[in-house]
């Protein structure tokens, strides 16, 4: 049996992959979201998003994608 994965992604959501349909998302008064049909899904951690607690990419207006240094041989 797989394993739930949570991934965090640099300047972005954190990634939930759930192969096995066992994760509960819950609101504070213990109601369900429901997440019938997803065996992934991006949690917002910038709080920008329209589709709280799910990722919308919101984030990509508020941060700036990160610099990296390319190896040269």
């Amino acid at each position: 049996m797989a394993q739930v994965t949570i991934t965090v992604r640099p300047n972005g959501p954190l990634r939930v992959d759930d192969p096995n349909g066992v994760v509960e998302l819950v609101d504070l008064e213990g109601n369900k979201f429901d997440l019938t049909g997803k065996p992934a899904f991006s949690l917002c951690r910038c709080g920008a998003s329209a589709n709280k607690p799910f990722c919308d990419g919101s984030h990509k207006a508020l941060f700036p994608a990160p610099v990296v240094a390319i190896k040269t041989e």
